[in-house]
């Protein structure tokens, strides 16, 4: 399985978040960069997991957003046993 590594303190607002995981997880043309369409990729994802360092940091940015991030990573990762998601 491949490990992406994120850090959380390096997103500081949501097109920075949705422009690094558009590159880091080479996600498709299509992505909407968006939450729904964050998750519409991930349950797709075989074989990667994101680590995700200082999501505090992340969470402190984007505040209610960022909690919203971590319920998309959290959600896909228990639907789709191909993606995996570690908050450290």
């Amino acid at each position: 399985m491949t490990h992406i590594i994120l850090d959380g303190a390096a997103i500081r607002d949501r097109e920075a978040l949705h422009a690094l995981l558009a590159e880091r997880l080479s996600l498709p043309d299509w992505y909407g960069k968006n939450l729904d369409a964050l998750h519409d990729c991930l349950t797709d994802l075989r074989g990667v997991t994101v680590v995700l360092r200082n999501a505090g940091a992340m969470t402190g940015a984007l505040g209610d957003y960022g909690g919203r991030v971590l319920r998309v990573f959290r959600d896909s990762a228990e639907e789709n046993p191909g993606f995996g998601f570690v908050e450290l």
